[in-house]
C-alpha cells in the first residue's frame, strides 16, 4: 500500500489532519485499532474552544456541532458557598466555548472522510513503524490475521498516550516531562435536567467539584476522589450526598437523577520533545496529556494537526520543508501554554489534603483574586476560550 500520508490513530487528531489534508488535495490512509463502533460508542466530554469550533465549520463539519452544541458566555468559579461569574464573552472580545462531547467530534470527522472517499482502516493492529528517517516511511499492522505495509512520504503518530510511534523516537534524543497528580475525578453521567445553565467549577474543603452538562436530558459531574478508589465504593445516594455537601450554599439547587454511567480519571501532565523525528510527527495525546480540569486536550489536538497540515501542505505545494522542520518548536510553544494553564487551575481548584491549612488559605485568596480582578479574570478567560490557531 502507498499514500502521502500515514496517519496512525482514528482519534481527534488522526481524523481533523486526514479531513484538513484532503482539502488542500493530499491523500491518507488511517490505520486504527478500534472499530468504528468501538469508537463512536466511547463518551468523552467535550469543551470545545472558540478556534477549534471556527475549523470545525470553515472545512465543513461543523453542520452538527452548530445545531446541537452548547455555546457558553462563561463559566462560574464557587468557592466558601458563593458562585463568581467569569463573563468570557466580554473579557475576549467575543470568544466562546462550545460543550460538544468529543465522541460527537469524531462521528462528523469519521462520517466526513468516508463521505469523500477516504481511508480508514478499522480494527487494524499497527505493530511498528520503520524507516522514518528515510524517503520512504513504512507502518506495519496486521489485518485479517495477514501483515501488511503502508509506505508513505510523511508518518503522523496519532495513537495517543500508549501507541508505538512516540517510541521511534531514539531514548537519547527524546525527553519526557511528567508530572503525576494525587487527584482524580469521580465522574458521573446522570438522567437530569441541568443544575446550570453554564458550567461551574467549585472549590470545597473536601475537595473539586465540576457541574457540566451534556444535554438537556443528561448531565456531566465530577468530584475529585483518591485516584486509586474504586467506583465500587460509591453508591449512587453516597455521591449524591458528596455533591449536594461539596455545592452547599447560597441558592444553588442540585438536580439529581438516575446515574447510568461512573468512572474515575486520574489527572497527569507529560510532554514528550521533540515532537518530530525524521519523517514521523507527532500529534494529540501521542505527544502530550494535560488534566482535564482545563479543557484542552481535544483542542489541544486540533491545534497540533492544523500546524502540520499547513506544513505539509507547504511541502507538496512548493517543495519548501522549512515549516516541517519547526513544526515539534512551533506546536510546543502552545504545548506548554497549556499545560501551565492546567496545573494553574488544577493547583487553584483542587484541595491537596496533604497540603497544609496555610496552603488553603492561600488559595482562597488566589480564587478572590481571580474573581474580583480585572486583569486577573482577562488572563483566565483568555487562556480558557484558546489563542487562536493562526
Amino acid at each position: 500500500m502507498r499514500t502521502q500520508v500515514g496517519i496512525v490513530g482514528a482519534g481527534p487528531a488522526g481524523l481533523m489532519l486526514s479531513h484538513l489534508l484532503r482539502l488542500r488535495g493530499i491523500e491518507s490512509i488511517i490505520i486504527e485499532r478500534r472499530t468504528r463502533d468501538a469508537i463512536e460508542a466511547t463518551i468523552r466530554a467535550g469543551v470545545l474552544e472558540q478556534g477549534t469550533v471556527d475549523l470545525m465549520t470553515e472545512t465543513g463539519v461543523g453542520e452538527r456541532l452548530k445545531r446541537e452544541g452548547f455555546v457558553h458566555q462563561g463559566f462560574e468559579i464557587r468557592f466558601s458557598g458563593r458562585s463568581h461569574r467569569i463573563n468570557l464573552y466580554e473579557l475576549t472580545g467575543g470568544r466562546t466555548i462550545t460543550i460538544y462531547a468529543q465522541h460527537e467530534v469524531l462521528k462528523d470527522l469519521i462520517k466526513a472522510r468516508l463521505d469523500a472517499g477516504g481511508q480508514i482502516l478499522f480494527g487494524v493492529e499497527v505493530t511498528g513503524v520503520d524507516e522514518v528517517q528515510s524517503d520512504a516511511p513504512k507502518i506495519r499492522f496486521t489485518q485479517d490475521g495477514k501483515a501488511e505495509e503502508l509506505v508513505s512520504d510523511f508518518v503522523a503518530g496519532c495513537d495517543g498516550s500508549y501507541g508505538v510511534c512516540r517510541k521511534q523516537i531514539p531514548e537519547d534524543i527524546r525527553r519526557e516531562y511528567f508530572r503525576n497528580y494525587p487527584l482524580g475525578w469521580f465522574g458521573i453521567l446522570a438522567k437530569a435536567p441541568p443544575s446550570s445553565d453554564e458550567l461551574i467549577y467549585t472549590n470545597h474543603e473536601r475537595g473539586f467539584v465540576l457541574i457540566s452538562t451534556r444535554s438537556p436530558h443528561v448531565q456531566r459531574l465530577y468530584f475529585q476522589c483518591d485516584p486509586n478508589d474504586s467506583v465500587e465504593n460509591w453508591s449512587d445516594d453516597r455521591v449524591w450526598e458528596e455533591l449536594e455537601t461539596r455545592m452547599a450554599g447560597g441558592d444553588f439547587r442540585l438536580k439529581q437523577g438516575e446515574i447510568f454511567q461512573k468512572g474515575i480519571i486520574p489527572l497527569r501532565s507529560f510532554v514528550c520533545e521533540p515532537m518530530q523525528y525524521g519523517k514521523l510527527y507527532l500529534a494529540g495525546d501521542a505527544a502530550h496529556s494535560v488534566p482535564p480540569t482545563g479543557a484542552k486536550g481535544l483542542n489541544l489536538a486540533v491545534a497540533d494537526v492544523h500546524v502540520l497540515a499547513r506544513a505539509i501542505g507547504s511541502y507538496y505545494s512548493s517543495n519548501a520543508t522549512d515549516l516541517l522542520e519547526t513544526y515539534s518548536a512551533t506546536a510546543l510553544r502552545r504545548v506548554w501554554r497549556a499545560q501551565f494553564f492546567s496545573y494553574w487551575m488544577t493547583s487553584m481548584l483542587h484541595r491537596f489534603h496533604d497540603a497544609p491549612e496555610f496552603d488553603h488559605r492561600r488559595q482562597l485568596a488566589e480564587l478572590d483574586l481571580v474573581t474580583s480582578s480585572p486583569a486577573a479574570q482577562t488572563v483566565l478567560a483568555q487562556n480558557y476560550v484558546g489563542l487562536p490557531l493562526g
